[in-house]
């Protein structure tokens, strides 16, 4: 949710794989119960945004919230909504993040829940099938912490890399935009 945006996803769903590899857990359960809870996670942060969206965004002098922010916000999510919805799973912060602001943004629901649907599907499949297929490896199973840690390096290197890139723009090119 919204306001937990750094509570673990890629690395927890890594974990109950290889719970499920060592018979801890049930795959079969497992899956099905973490697609939903990871639907309704995103259709109660689309409803937040979309419900506290309008209430914000009503200033026009505002250098943060104001009226034009929506707007823009508006037509980035009419043209890349449902990648953005997709690919924002595999994205620690921005997860939480992206289903908020499309209801920000009025992102047309049924076009958000499709999405939304099959990023969750997507997310939690790879994320435990992965965890699932490496849990039984013996290297894994005695060196669980270390393998977790890797998998939290590895879900936050794209965001690294772009705060990064971002960092090392000159100071007039960002004030520009």
């Amino acid at each position: 949710l919204v306001i937990f945006p750094i509570l673990p996803g890629d690395s927890l769903l890594f974990a109950v794989g290889a719970l499920c590899a060592n018979g801890t857990l049930e795959l079969g359960v497992v899956i099905p119960a973490l697609c939903i809870a990871a639907v309704i996670g995103d259709a109660v942060n689309y409803s937040v945004g979309r419900a506290v969206g309008p209430k914000v965004f009503t200033s026009q002098t505002s250098k943060l919230l104001n009226r034009e922010h929506l707007l823009r916000t508006q037509a980035f999510y009419e043209k890349y909504g449902g990648k953005t919805i997709i690919i924002a799973r595999f994205v620690p912060i921005v997860r939480t993040f992206a289903p908020f602001v499309a209801g920000i943004g009025k992102m047309q629901y049924r076009r958000f829940l499709s999405f939304n649907v099959v990023g969750a599907i997507a997310w939690v499949i790879i994320a435990t099938g992965a965890g699932y297929l490496l849990g039984g490896i013996e290297f894994v199973h005695k060196h669980f912490e270390v393998v977790v840690l890797g998998v939290v390096a590895i879900s936050i290197l794209p965001a690294v890399i772009e705060f990064m890139k971002e960092r090392g723009k000159p100071q007039s090119e960002g004030a520009a935009s």
